[in-house]
């Protein structure tokens, strides 16, 4: 059973999609499962979600050996289109017909969102691809986990190596929502507390912005020597391409994409890309164990390598049912017993190796500042990156005492 983004258009359309769902079986006899995708698969965050996400599902399903265990797994996807009430709904109607795990959710507001309504129904949820720190600080529960990387990880990592590098005028162009917003307030705590200062910052409306242009002449005449691109996905990629048209790098200033996925400096080429600094916490050719998992995954995903939110979803998955196989799949109605157990065990896979998961649902993984290549650089298809500076898990990532999670003990 599919159910495709066309027929989960709208809350209505949702509730329809998962009332086709087949209601709850007896599960223990044969092992179903079933995993919803909710993500975006038709508008700005389709490129670093969507259809590469459901492909790296489907890997780990295939890795984990899913169907030589005697599971009987279904995947099916929806589309939130970036629309709070839309993913929420579509959450509800899916644990309410039988979904023991929902993963990916590119957008902070909806990840959010949809991290209430994992409470409410105790199910799993596994978030990949938003950057809220409040995913484990304030708004952190027992049913969620947070995946793959966030807006303090990226501050101190990208933020930081461009004040390092001399950027103490910073003007931020900021996606009008809660990872934007986020993710330009920590970074411009991170340059003030190095010694800069940021001399301007517009909001612009999210996610019917395609033009930048006024923005990018408020950042030329404010004197900055920074640009800060407090956005993502198809947005950053045309920030930067319309940043290169006005000769923003020419004249001396540098451009902080905050958050910049792979697909995105395929989408900008290198000739225009070559140079920025960003930070992931997976790349395809970081070493044999992520170069074997693109091989793999890739026949179901040609035309789209993955990067750290897409191989997020297969780590997220792996690591769900190596728990699910511990605890049972009657148990595994249980999203908080889930989650205990995903937190008790360590974790390992070729995307991201051994990492472990926190008290508050934090995935502890490395992270890696990379610089992008010259085009005379690039040896092979999607070979965009060089390695600059690792940070450790247990540094890369914001401390428990200060996040304010409520299932953090004292």
């Amino acid at each position: 059973m599919k159910i495709t983004r066309r027929s989960v258009l709208g809350t209505a359309a949702a509730a329809a999609a998962a009332g086709a769902l087949p209601s709850q079986p007896a599960r223990a006899a044969n092992k179903k499962l079933t995993i919803g995708v909710c993500s975006d698969f038709s508008g700005p965050y389709s490129d670093i979600g969507g259809e590469t996400s459901v492909a790296c599902v489907r890997q780990a399903l295939q890795d984990f050996g899913a169907a030589n265990k005697g599971y009987d797994i279904t995947v099916i996807q929806g589309d939130h289109q970036n629309k709070p009430d839309v993913g929420a709904g579509l959450a509800r109607q899916w644990f309410d017909n039988g979904v023991d795990l929902l993963i990916d959710v590119p957008n902070s507001a909806v990840a959010l969102a949809i991290a209430g309504v994992a409470a409410e129904k105790n199910k799993t949820y596994i978030n990949s691809n938003a950057g809220t720190t409040l995913l484990t600080g304030a708004k952190c529960n027992a049913q969620t986990i947070h995946w793959t990387y966030d807006t303090y990880m990226l501050a101190h990592s990208t933020g930081g190596a461009m004040v390092a590098a001399g950027g103490k005028k910073w003007f931020f162009i900021t996606a009008n929502y809660a990872f934007g917003q986020l993710l330009r307030d920590q970074t411009s705590a991170v340059v003030k507390a190095a010694g800069g200062t940021v001399v301007g910052d517009v909001d612009y409306p999210f996610p019917q912005t395609t033009d930048f242009s006024s923005y990018l002449v408020q950042a030329q005449s404010a004197g900055a020597n920074v640009l800060g691109l407090a956005n993502a996905g198809k947005d950053t990629v045309n920030s930067i391409k319309q940043a290169h048209q006005f000769g923003i790098t020419q004249s001396g200033m540098t451009i902080a994409g905050l958050l910049i996925f792979l697909n995105d400096i395929h989408g900008i080429g290198l000739e225009t890309a070559q140079g920025l600094v960003l930070t992931e916490s997976f790349y395809w050719n970081l070493n044999e164990r992520t170069r074997a998992f693109t091989k793999r995954v890739l026949p179901k995903t040609p035309a789209n390598y993955p990067s750290m939110g897409h191989a997020g979803c297969y780590s997220g998955t792996m690591h769900f049912l190596k728990a699910v196989d511990k605890i049972g799949v009657d148990a595994a109605a249980s999203g908080a017993a889930v989650v205990t157990q995903m937190k008790s065990m360590p974790t390992d896979d070729d995307a991201f190796g051994h990492c472990s998961i926190r008290e508050d649902g934090r995935f502890m993984c490395p992270s890696f500042l990379f610089r992008v290549k010259k085009p005379g650089q690039s040896s092979i298809p999607w070979d965009y990156y060089d390695l600059v500076h690792t940070t450790p898990a247990d540094q890369t990532f914001q401390p428990m005492a200060t996040e304010g999670c409520p299932l953090v003990k004292a």
